[in-house]
Order: C-alpha cells, then structure tokens, then sequence
C-alpha cells in the first residue's frame, strides 16, 4: 500500500471525509482552512477560508454541492463546494464540534459544546438546495440540550430514523429524528471516557465507536445493542469501516507528552485492521509521526486515509493482496 502524502495543514488534523464518488477528499485542521483533494492524485484542489478559529469538524452534501464545517470560532459554516463561497454562517454561544449532513443531505446536524455556563446542543437545521444556494433558513429545525452528559460527536441512521450521539461519559444515546425526544441511552464504553469518533455503516443500519478507553464498538442503530468489540492498547481517536471487505479501521495513541519513551513504533501511531466479524487484529499500517486523529475510507472501498497529528494526511489505495486475504472460513464460502 503506497501512500500519497498530502501537506496542506500548518496543525494537527482534526477531522477528513470522502465526497460521495470518491474523487475528492476534505481535510479540516486546528489551523482554520479546510482544504479539498483530488483522491486520484493527491493534488490540492482549493481551499474554503474564512473560519476564524480551529477547524474540529467537515462534511459534504450527498450531491457535493455543499461543505459544511463546524468551528472554535462558534460557528457553523455553509460552503459552495465549487466556488469556495462562504453561502451561510450560523452562530453558537460555544465552538461546533462535530457536522453531519443526512442521508438525503435535506438536513444538516451539529453538536454544540458546553461551556461557560452554556449546556451542550444538538441542532439541526434544513438545508435547500438549487441556483441560490445562500438561500438557507436561519432558525434551526430542531434542538436537542444534553442535560447529563455532553454530546461529543452524533450522526444520521438509516432513513435518517434517529440521530445517534456519542457522549463525554462513554454512553450512546438515540434521539429522534423528528421530535428530538431520547429514546435510549446505553452505556458503551468504560464510564467517564469519552467517545471520539462515531462512524455509520454504509447502509446506516450499524455503526462503530472509538473510545478513550482504548476500545471500538460496533452498535446496531436500531436498539443500540453492542454487535462488536475492538480491544486495542491505546487511547482510540478513530474508528471507521471498510465498505468492500469485512474489515475496521481505528486509530489513535498516545499524545507526547504522556510518552516516556520516543520511537514511532511506542506512541503507537498506526492505522490498525481488524476483521469486522471475528474480531481479531490483522495488520497495520505505519508511517504518522503523531496520533491519528480521523480516518476515512473511500466510498467505494478502494483505499482510506488518515489524519494526524503531525499535520499530514496519508492517502493509502489498497492493493491486490488486500483484497486477496481472506480467512479459511470466508476462502470455504467464496468457492461455494
């Protein structure tokens, strides 16, 4: 797996995503400008400036006519991806941690920090579409306050059902899509360590967690009943699936400053592989000098990237022999 190395970020990665096709990649960073890719060859396309604060979070419409990125600054922005037009700006009393556009991209989500007397929010605004696309509405559709536990990262189910948030204490609640009303609340992860990723299935029917208690979970997003369990041995930032084979991504480790001793192989900063079904660890993939911050995988499952720390994103097509690995068990059902 070769990697094509991305430099367009002065700080650490904070979040990357795939369009729909596949053929553009967005990278936010803790330095304000959002940059897009060309997945083909690693070449930067353009930038979308005008954040004024760190970058946590990005993602596109399902039509890529729009790119949404939440903010230190208090804000949400809307972005005409092809022109790089700021089209709409929403303003928060606290920074926009994580964005999620529905599975129709009609409703674009984001979660609120809590902060200086401030609870935090899920908020969800609806989105229009055609010529004029800074015609957007400014009341928010929904709004949900997290009154236990903060709400650190939150996406779209299936039909766009229920939205699905990841709190601070390490519990999963599901909310409805429509009402805003909680349906349940599990408790995913290890109490008190917070949730730093949550990523949907392609069907939107399942859906994985990376914790900070060095974990990932595969959660059904009907009953939030745990499917799978990852165990890693550090601090997980990130966790994703792969669409064509069975397999998940996570990644993480150890910030500096809580290493004792420095060598790229003990900060542990590699994208590891897991089978999805059995659960065992199968490979990783080297070559961050920090943390891993996000991961994505290519829509149509051909390659992921990755984001760090270190300010790079790695850009990683996967070879034949990926594909060719299998496991006795899944060598016996493709002959039959």
């Amino acid at each position: 797996m070769r990697p094509t190395l991305l430099q367009g970020h002065e700080r650490a990665l904070s979040q990357i995503k795939y369009n729909k096709d596949g053929d553009l990649l967005f990278s936010v960073a803790k330095d304000k400008v959002i940059c897009a890719w060309y997945t083909s060859n690693g070449e930067r396309l353009g930038t979308y400036n005008g954040h004024q604060g760190a970058i946590w979070t990005v993602d596109v419409s399902p039509n890529c006519d729009l790119l949404a990125s939440g903010s230190a600054d208090n804000t949400i922005r809307l972005w005409n991806v092809r022109t790089g037009e700021n089209v709409k700006t929403w303003e928060f009393p606290t920074a926009v941690k994580r964005v999620e556009f529905s599975e129709d991209g009609k409703q674009l989500l984001g979660v609120t920090e809590k902060r200086m007397g401030y609870l935090g929010t899920i908020v969800v605004y609806d989105i229009r579409y055609g010529d004029d696309l800074s015609d957007q509405t400014n009341e928010h559709s929904l709004r949900i306050t997290c009154e236990d536990s903060k709400a650190t990262v939150a996406g779209w189910s299936y039909l766009d059902k229920y939205i699905i948030s990841g709190h601070e204490d390490g519990s999963v609640t599901q909310w409805d899509a429509k009402t805003g009303e909680s349906l349940m609340t599990m408790e995913v992860h290890e109490f008190d360590t917070t949730i730093n990723d949550l990523q949907m299935s392609p069907d939107r029917t399942y859906f994985i967690t990376a914790g900070k208690d060095k974990s990932a979970k595969i959660l059904s997003s009907r009953d939030l009943s745990i499917l799978k369990t990852y165990v890693a041995d550090t601090p997980l930032n990130t966790a994703a699936i792969t669409t064509k084979k069975d397999n998940v991504i996570l990644g993480g480790g150890q910030a500096a400053m809580e290493v004792t001793t420095t060598s790229a192989r003990q900060g542990k900063f590699e994208a590891r592989f897991y089978h999805k079904i059995f659960e065992d660890e199968i490979g990783r993939v080297r070559g961050h000098f920090g943390p891993l911050n996000t991961i994505a995988v290519h829509p149509q499952g051909t390659a992921y990237a990755s984001g760090s720390e270190d300010g790079y994103v790695r850009m990683h097509s996967f070879d034949k022999a990926y594909f060719d690995f299998m496991y006795e068990v899944e060598r016996e059902q493709a002959r039959k």
